[in-house]
């Protein structure tokens, strides 16, 4: 399992960030030897993982949770969603190096579905990481998740993998239901952003900067956050993507040149519906879909980041690799370059 250690890095020097990404030094080490022992003032978080699997990285994703929204009921139906889902990653092979929980963690804001969604991630075998989302509360999400960097009262800090940089914005905005980026955020991400102009860089948030065509869910691309956020990434060629939630649904799009993609959601989905909506006539739409809980997997190969969304269900499997279709495999990778002709056999 990673290991996670919490650094703060504000008004230290950058290059002590640099200088253990670039000698890959334990980080035990660093804290016990090489930091100084008074920190100055927090101003921004790393939080380190040592993965397993040198240059490769199997990010898993879950979002829009809204754990207690049927708080009287033992039985949530969210978190019987939630748990297929978890339990789904968990047997996972190969496993998720973590996982990232992308906001709308819970309903309605109350400390009481925090800490029933703090018990539903005790037990996993991978770190979870968090983001938050218009329906979470910041200072209700810090009381149960004391460990949680908050910088400057955003929930906005840095994972560093190795292979890969992780940056985790915070785009709420308190009885909002829209995102929000303002100008203490922006500055924070560019700072970010500069300390490693290089690293392959991914960027994690509820909200997306996009349009997705679903008229009652679209983000304004004349909003002023977005274009606060596009500033912030133009000319970095090092961002490979951004991963999302807030849809309820698979999206993915590119976008000030890299791509946002939104995650389906553990809770139940937002109907498929591109019609034009008017806020004056109740047409009947469907809305909201009981389909099944769905998560995504982020698969960094040291040079991409490639995007997988599933479903956590009981699928119907109509072939197997068994005998019958051996051959059929042998043939399709030894059409691969490089292929030896018993790697196939």
């Amino acid at each position: 399992m990673p290991r996670r250690i919490a650094v703060a890095t504000g008004s230290l020097s950058a290059s002590v960030a640099l200088f253990v990404r670039a000698t890959s030094l334990d980080c035990t080490t660093l804290l016990a030897e090489k930091l100084p022992v008074a920190i100055p003032a927090v101003q921004s978080y790393v939080i380190w993982l040592k993965t397993s699997r040198r240059g490769i990285m199997l990010i898993a994703q879950v979002t829009d949770i809204h754990l207690g929204f049927e708080p009287d009921s033992p039985g949530e139906f969210n978190r019987q969603r939630l748990d297929r889902v978890l339990t789904e990653l968990a047997a996972m092979q190969p496993r998720p190096d973590l996982l990232f929980a992308t906001g709308d963690l819970i309903d309605r804001g109350d400390r009481e579905s925090y800490e029933r969604l703090r018990e539903a991630f005790a037990n996993l075998p991978f770190p979870v990481h968090y983001a938050l989302g218009n329906h979470d509360v910041r200072a209700t999400f810090a009381e149960v998740f004391p460990h949680v960097p908050l910088d400057n009262g955003f929930l906005q800090y840095v994972v560093e993998t190795g292979p890969l940089r992780i940056i985790v914005l915070d785009t709420l905005e308190e009885g909002r239901h829209g995102g929000a980026f303002c100008a203490a955020r922006a500055a924070w991400l560019k700072a970010r952003l500069d300390e490693a102009p290089e690293a392959r860089t991914l960027i994690v948030q509820h909200h997306p900067p996009v349009e997705v065509g679903i008229a009652w869910m679209n983000t304004d691309p004349a909003e002023p956050w977005v274009e606060r956020l596009a500033s912030c990434l133009r000319g970095r060629s090092n961002v490979i993507g951004i991963v999302c939630g807030h849809i309820h649904r698979a999206v993915a799009t590119a976008w000030e040149g890299t791509i946002v993609a939104t995650c389906p959601s553990t809770a139940p989905q937002v109907a498929l519906d591109l019609r034009p909506i008017d806020p004056c006539v109740p047409d009947q739409r469907n809305l909201i879909i009981a389909d099944p809980p769905g998560f995504g997997l982020h698969w960094f190969n040291g040079r991409e980041l490639i995007t997988h969304w599933d479903t956590a269900e009981d699928h119907q499997v109509l072939a197997r690799y068994d005998d019958n279709l051996q051959g059929m495999i042998q043939h399709m990778l030894a059409e691969r370059p490089g292929s030896a002709p018993d790697q196939a056999a």
